[in-house]
């Protein structure tokens, strides 16, 4: 602890005594109450646990945890990593994180979007990873070009720390473009319905194949410098590595890439960093399949329009049953309009069930979509009235870490 002061010292024992009373208490590992203490003791608590480590922080709408996971994979081939094991990625969740691995010399750190500027102010980031921008909860977090410049002028003032930026996605570019210090990936962007006109200028931005400009400013896709050809990832000086990810879709083939990219660019062999990657089967309850009497539910989290629309891209098509369940919490976001944002028309022959607090919103969006399904509320009865087989549980936030606890607590 040579590099806390004194008040930190006394913070961080505040933190674990709290963290030990909200274990013996049966309310969870306490890691967050524990981090909330810390900071309301010593606000600079952060800065100092980040001292002495090189840090990489991961941000974006969808993909953080996966991402970061994946990174601490990668990064794992030089050394001890800090992490969060939990995805908690806003300053309480991080403190505790970095204090939970205080030896380690590296971090791998998942950092809420509008969290993003100040973390990197304390903790001073070598690398940095931009996975993606859209929508997401409004109520929450305001407009995409309003969070767009927030994050292009935090990144401004670190000049020596290393942007790993998709350049598939128009944001993500406009908060990287002018940065001295920029690793260019061509990630992937399913999703452009946020980016239909240019964050700088206003005006229309026009898609080539999968080259991209705007038509009111000198603005367009950068050279990526990684890139995806098949299952190889391609890189600097004629790097070509097979690239496997255990996890399912085309999203997590670009995730994989940028962990790649930003472990190699902070050290790491692109070789070890890529075969690495590919260890990574489950995050926090995701992509696995748990028995539900003769169904075995394959679990799968989305939570803005975009990661509903890339989750629903890997729904097998031969399963036996979709339940697809909803929630309307804070952290879902109370606003549940982006569910017509959607498109559900897809899916012919599959059972569909309704579920979640908020089934009926989504029943009603089903009809319009041309959807036939059923209504069950409670997700785990929902699973169960579907056919027995394979069935594919798509859930929101708060819908996702329930039917958890649920299934946790039936295992127990």
């Amino acid at each position: 602890m040579a590099n806390i002061s004194v008040r930190g010292r006394i913070a961080l024992a505040a933190a674990a005594a709290a963290s030990r009373a909200s274990q013996k208490a049966g309310r969870g590992k306490g890691s967050m109450i524990g981090g909330l203490i810390a900071l309301q003791i010593d606000k600079g608590i952060m800065e100092q646990l980040g001292r002495g480590r090189r840090t990489v922080l991961v941000t974006g709408t969808n993909g953080k945890s996966t991402t970061t996971r994946m990174t601490t994979a990668a990064l794992g081939t030089l050394g001890p990593v800090a992490t969060q094991a939990d995805g908690a990625n806003m300053d309480a969740g991080i403190v505790a994180a970095l204090n939970a691995h205080r030896d380690a010399p590296l971090a791998a750190i998942e950092v809420d979007e509008l969290h993003l500027p100040h973390v990197t102010d304390a903790l001073s980031p070598a690398a940095v990873v931009l996975l993606n921008l859209s929508r997401d909860q409004l109520d929450r977090v305001g407009e995409i070009n309003m969070i767009e410049r927030k994050l292009r002028a935090g990144l401004a003032a670190h000049p020596d720390t290393v942007v790993i930026a998709n350049c598939d996605d128009v944001l993500v570019t406009s908060i990287a473009y002018d940065h001295p210090k920029v690793v260019w990936v061509a990630a992937g962007g399913g999703w452009a319905v946020d980016a239909t006109s240019c964050p700088r200028s206003g005006e229309p931005i026009i898609w080539e194949g999968v080259h991209w400009r705007s038509t009111g400013a000198d603005f367009q896709r950068p050279q990526p410098d990684w890139w995806l050809d098949g299952e190889q990832l391609c890189g600097p000086n004629d790097v070509r590595l097979p690239l496997r990810p255990a996890l399912p879709g085309r999203a997590n083939r670009g995730n994989a890439a940028q962990a790649v990219a930003a472990a190699v660019a902070m050290g790491a062999d692109p070789a070890r960093a890529a075969e690495a990657v590919g260890t990574v089967r489950e995050i926090a309850g995701r992509y696995r399949t748990v028995q539900v009497g003769g169904r075995a539910a394959r679990l799968l989290l989305a939570k803005n329009p975009a990661g509903w629309q890339e989750a629903l891209s890997m729904i097998e098509p031969a399963a036996a049953g979709l339940v697809i369940a909803v929630n309307g919490q804070v952290p879902d976001g109370e606003d549940l309009s982006w569910l017509w944002d959607v498109r559900f028309e897809h899916f012919e022959g599959v059972r569909v069930v309704a579920s979640g607090e908020r089934a009926t919103d989504l029943a009603v969006r089903l009809t319009y979509a041309g959807v036939e399904h059923t209504t069950v509320a409670d997700p785990l009865r929902a699973i169960a009235s579907c056919p027995a087989g394979r069935v594919e549980v798509l859930a929101n936030y708060t819908a996702f870490r329930d039917l958890n606890r649920e299934l946790e607590e039936r295992t127990a």
